[in-house]
């Protein structure tokens, strides 16, 4: 009897720009891709990180060592397509367990051609990058040798000085809908008389923080990440919202300039989170600075004074507190990890920013009630 064959994966590298070779097994699609290297510690949630906006350009290490348990739906979509440029992986689970399913992982990175490796040790990536900082790296199956990939990845652009919000912004202005099912999100829903008008401009917005700002009873318009406030006021909002992206803030310029002009209407209320705080920061005359390997995962604490919220944060970058004005701008929140500005507003408008996400997808729901913070403040300019 002829004993059955089995195809093994094809082999995978990942070479970072220290010259660091690590050997592994294919997933997702064939090909090379080159970006900056992070982790996320999440225990769950990878199907929200991958189609998260904010992680346009970049290799994600996910530190929970299966990916792909309860495979992929439809509904845990931050956009349309991932937007993560690799997956590196302890384990692909190759079967979805879950009702919740549509898809097995490895098929749908496939399908949208996110090129993956499997089979490497995680924890000593995560280490390393921990010591050494986010660099730029290489996952290939293509068949290319290191040294070729060293090469293509030391020429690779640094993540510092990239503008990479309006690559992922929507090219025009659309209104929001909510596509959460009845009874999907058990969160409270707040229905007013008259929904709130708000403006939100996409740096590279998340679906969920959408769902939360209807859930909430705003009415939504979206706009591009290049728009003037002359576009956003055509539409007589009663506050504006700054969405999280990627890339550097720094060089969001439209945008800080968006910012700055927003600021001039000292009723208007104005909320950002994650690169819209950074944004917000900016245009304030603050400055930023590029963390050494960022904060992602769904456990991050800070606090304020007598209160700690358990966070869900994605970001590569942070607001230097001596940069803002003292006199102006409170630091409400710090990370109770590094210290780092977690959230700001002014003493004088209804302005405020948070570095993490309220939205919690995924993550926790500790800090929910900043959208409620959001719609209190247009409910008292009404």
């Amino acid at each position: 009897m002829t004993p059955p064959t089995t195809t093994l994966p094809d082999p995978a590298l990942l070479v970072l720009a220290d010259g660091t070779v690590l050997r592994g097994r294919a997933c997702g699609a064939r090909g090379t891709a080159v970006g900056e290297v992070v982790f996320n510690t999440g225990m769950s949630g990878y199907q929200e990180v991958m189609t998260d906006p904010s992680y346009e350009g970049q290799l994600v290490s996910f530190t929970y060592p299966e990916l792909g348990n309860t495979g992929v739906n439809s509904h845990d979509q931050e956009a349309s397509k991932p937007h993560v440029r690799g997956v590196i992986a302890r384990q692909l689970s190759p079967c979805a367990s879950s009702w919740r399913a549509e898809e097995e992982l490895g098929r749908w990175l496939q399908r949208h051609g996110v090129v993956g490796i499997q089979g490497v040790d995680t924890r000593a990536l995560v280490r390393h990058l921990r010591e050494g900082g986010a660099i730029n790296g290489a996952i290939s199956s293509d068949g290319s040798s290191p040294a070729d990939l060293l090469e293509r990845v030391r020429s690779a652009p640094s993540m510092a000085g990239l503008n990479l919000a309006e690559q992922v912004s929507t090219p025009s202005s659309y209104s929001w809908s909510s596509l959460c099912p009845a009874g999907f999100d058990a969160r409270v829903r707040h229905q007013p008389e008259h929904p709130y008008r708000v403006v939100a401009i996409d740096f590279g917005i998340k679906r969920a923080i959408l769902e939360r700002l209807v859930a909430h009873g705003c009415e939504v318009t979206v706009l591009p990440a290049d728009s003037t406030s002359e576009q956003v006021l055509e539409h007589r909002p009663e506050g504006v919202f700054l969405s999280n992206g990627p890339g550097d803030p720094a060089a969001v310029t439209r945008g800080i300039a968006l910012a700055r002009d927003l600021l001039q209407r000292p009723d208007l209320p104005v909320f950002g989170i994650c690169l819209g705080h950074q944004i917000l920061g900016l245009a304030l005359g603050g400055r930023t600075f590029k963390l050494a390997y960022g904060h992602r995962g769904l456990n991050h604490p800070c606090g304020s004074p007598g209160e700690v919220e358990i966070t869900s944060q994605n970001h590569g970058f942070a607001i230097d507190a001596a940069s803002l004005p003292a006199g102006r701008v409170a630091i409400t929140h710090l990370n109770l990890n590094d210290r780092t500005v977690a959230a700001l507003a002014l003493r004088d408008q209804p302005v405020f920013g948070v570095q993490y996400h309220p939205e919690a997808s995924p993550g926790p729901h500790d800090a929910d009630h900043h959208f409620g913070r959001f719609t209190s403040l247009m409910e008292e300019r009404r």
